[in-house]
């Protein structure tokens, strides 16, 4: 089988509680012949590779991933191990699930996780929870021997709990160490446990193991919580849609909506599907999808979002994207994906981790024999001290200190509107000290109306009746603009064909017979076409803000339109509020100088003129070169600038190809968002650096508190779970962070 014959697969992985597990189930896969490209998402339970099954195959992958101790499930069939997925319902608007329900229950259509209560299931219902219970009654029972019977008869009912308690531990400890991977927390456990066991600390023992039970509910309870943020989102699309047939209405699931059928959605119903509405005027509630909180009237030609509330009369809604494609599964398979781009910090923190978790190895086999070697103090004494070092060392707390954050920050982001593709994107985004704005569409509405049309060799409605032809079929907002007003003048319908976009010039058709262009002044003006009265009247129309177009044939001016764009309501507001952050802002637009003055003046930004696309991908280089640059845009043109930021973020309103190269996306089209995204990528950043030094703080004190024999092995698991439960509380804050709220 040759590299051809490899394909990716994607599997869900239940039972992961933190980032060390994904370490692990990452490790594990990653050794196997013909895996490649491995990647492990914590918080969407995610495994996805590329496999050639000549080598290796799949059962092999669900195998060793079994031995570890987690549930697995492939894509598109049911688990055959309890696992977490979403509610039921919610599958079929995630992105990246199939129509069939996978991982539902064909008797229930939900599942629960191995560990970490699903919802509607409590922690005692999962296995570790079980767990949590068997140890504690085992030590419950021990003391309670304790009491009532000999010290002798007591150690041996601690030492059976021991036994007991840590079995499936051990067998997780093996199967990772069978799996490449020896220096693990259930490892780490195993070792500590027997060794206090062979240095008759039977009781320590048995209370290491109950708290080391507790922590990792604790942590999968935290870390379920963690996920309630995409859960939230995906329940925001119904479970069933008024499908409307020969004018009958029938109910059928949402997520068989297909492209052009009809749908009724009554006052107060959630929109099933992205659509368009063909009939009826009401306030829609975009809030759920947006952040917006005021509803928008939408009237026939107006496009609705799934899972927007439709609050006043009946809608009839032509679907016009399939479930899978819809806005809320965009903004899930966004989030998703963007666990896999992992920011600077995290990637640093996890090389760290694999050196310093054999480092901690290292440390406490030190410590168990130089002092009773090199100085003759007791054995007992060190190997319990080096035993208790072992678990302070598990980096655990250390490596999910920036997942959970970053999960967090992105789930907080989506429900307001505000999407990042992953971690680097947040840290780059904190960084930030240069904004740079497209103009068009960004810092205005991008819907210009038609303010002057000036004959040169023939009519007014000559001239827009050659214009509207060169720009049927174009959707750039200036060109809806002429095709508007020469739709409102009753100017005639020309024959056009050949009709092709001039990047940072216009756009040409053959209109007629005879080729036609619509495009900058400076385009006519360098063909030879513009005279001293056509240049005064652009200068004129420029210096009132407006935007001149020139209507021409191949030797012959045809006349001129002049636009005006209105800035955005909020767009001042924005750059005082990014002056506020210490972050520099600029205005970078094809316009002419003139227009372009007239809007920055109004607004307070610096402003760059009379830009091709390739200016503004320079002017992007050079600010790069002494800050981080963050671009703003929505259009085709801005594409290439928006890659070469070091962010790159597209309108709501933007095309297909701003949101596909932007790293990050602004759903509710509100300037201000701009810097709200910078607040929360700071706060996360915050986050990030108060969880690192929850970590480190913690195992440096109780680390020098166990040399010196202050704290012992309960101490030490309590340390280190504790450890892990604090910093992804602290991270989940993030999901009550108001990126509105100026500081």
């Amino acid at each position: 089988m040759t590299a051809s014959d490899s394909a990716t697969y994607e599997w869900t992985v239940s039972g992961m509680d933190c980032a060390s597990c994904a370490s692990k189930v990452r490790g594990a896969v990653e050794r196997l012949p013909g895996v490649s490209d491995v990647d492990v998402a914590l918080m969407t339970e995610r495994l996805r590779l590329t496999l050639d099954e000549g080598q290796t195959p799949r059962d092999q992958i669900e195998a060793i991933v079994k031995r570890l101790g987690y549930g697995i499930a492939a894509k598109g069939s049911s688990p055959d191990r309890k696992r977490f997925v979403l509610p039921e319902g919610e599958q079929a608007s995630r992105a990246d699930r199939s129509r069939d329900g996978a991982g539902l229950d064909p008797d229930t259509g939900s599942t629960e996780p191995e560990s970490g209560p699903a919802p509607g299931s409590r922690w005692f219902q999962t296995a570790k929870g079980r767990l949590v219970i068997g140890t504690g009654l085992l030590l419950a029972a021990a003391w309670a021997v304790k009491l009532l019977a000999s010290q002798d008869v007591a150690t041996w009912a601690f030492v059976l709990a021991t036994l007991i308690g840590v079995a499936p531990i051990a067998r997780r400890a093996v199967a990772s160490a069978r799996a490449g991977m020896p220096f693990t927390i259930e490892m780490l456990m195993t070792i500590a446990a027997t060794g206090a066991l062979v240095i008759n600390a039977a009781e320590e023992a048995a209370l290491v193991v109950f708290l080391f039970a507790v922590g990792e509910v604790l942590e999968g309870v935290a870390a379920n919580k963690a996920r309630d943020g995409i859960r939230a989102l995906a329940r925001l699309v119904p479970k069933t849609a008024l499908l409307e047939v020969a004018g009958r209405t029938r109910m059928i699931p949402a997520d068989q909506l297909e492209v052009d059928q009809i749908v009724l959605v009554r006052p107060g119903d959630r929109v099933p599907a992205d659509g368009e509405v063909i009939e009826g005027t009401s306030g829609v509630d975009e809030s759920a999808v947006t952040g917006e909180s005021v509803p928008k009237l939408k009237d026939p030609g107006a496009p609705v979002f799934a899972g927007s509330i439709n609050s006043e009369a009946a809608l009839r809604v032509r679907v016009t994207k399939s479930a899978e494609d819809n806005t809320i599964a965009r903004i899930i398979r966004l989030v998703e994906e963007a666990e896999s781009a992992r920011a600077p910090t995290e990637r640093f923190i996890d090389r760290f981790s694999r050196i310093y978790m054999p480092a901690v190895v290292g440390v406490a086999v030190l410590v168990a024999i130089i002092p009773p070697l090199a100085f003759a103090q007791a054995w007992d004494t060190w190997i319990y001290r080096a035993l208790a070092l072992l678990l302070i060392g598990c980096p655990c707390a250390l490596v999910i200190s920036v997942p959970a954050s970053i999960a967090s920050a992105l789930s907080s982001g989506a429900r307001r509107g505000l999407l990042m593709k992953g971690g680097a994107v947040i840290e780059a985004a904190a960084a930030t000290t240069h904004v740079a704005f497209d103009k068009t569409g960004t810092l205005t509405y991008g819907r210009p109306r038609v303010t002057d049309v000036v004959p040169i060799s023939g009519s007014g409605t000559e001239v827009l009746a050659l214009a509207a032809a060169v720009e049927a079929g174009s959707s750039h907002p200036l060109a809806e603009a002429i095709l508007s007003r020469a739709e409102a003048a009753g100017a005639p319908s020309l024959a056009a064909t050949a009709a092709k976009a001039l990047p940072g010039k216009g756009a040409e058709a053959v209109v007629e017979g005879e080729p036609a262009w619509v495009g900058s002044p400076r385009f006519a003006d360098e063909r030879g076409l513009l005279d001293d009265h056509a240049r005064g009247a652009v200068v004129r129309m420029e210096d009132e803000g407006k935007t001149v177009v020139a209507v021409f044939r191949r030797s012959q001016l045809v006349g001129l339109v002049a636009l005006r764009d209105e800035p955005r309501e909020d767009a001042a507001r924005a750059v005082q509020q990014l002056k506020a952050l210490g972050i520099a802002s600029v205005m970078l637009t094809g316009d002419n100088r003139r227009t372009a003055a007239a809007i920055s003046a109004g607004l307070g930004i610096e402003h760059r003129a009379e830009l091709m696309p390739e200016d503004k991908v320079a002017a992007i280089r050079e600010m790069t070169a002494t800050g981080h640059v963050m671009m703003v845009g929505d259009g085709i043109n801005d594409a290439p600038a928006l890659a070469t930021a070091h962010i790159g973020v597209a309108m709501g309103s933007g095309t297909d190809v701003a949101l596909e190269t932007a790293d990050a996306a602004i759903l509710r089209n509100r300037v201000t968002d701009v810097a709200g995204k910078i607040r929360l990528a700071r706060a996360a950043m915050t986050n990030i650096r108060q969880n690192v030094a929850i970590a480190l703080g913690l195992k440096a004190v109780f680390l020098v508190t166990t040399i010196f024999g202050i704290t012992g092995l309960w101490i030490a698991i309590l340390a280190d779970t504790g450890a892990t439960v604090l910093v992804t509380l602290n991270a989940l804050q993030l999901l009550a962070f108001d990126p509105e709220r100026e500081a």
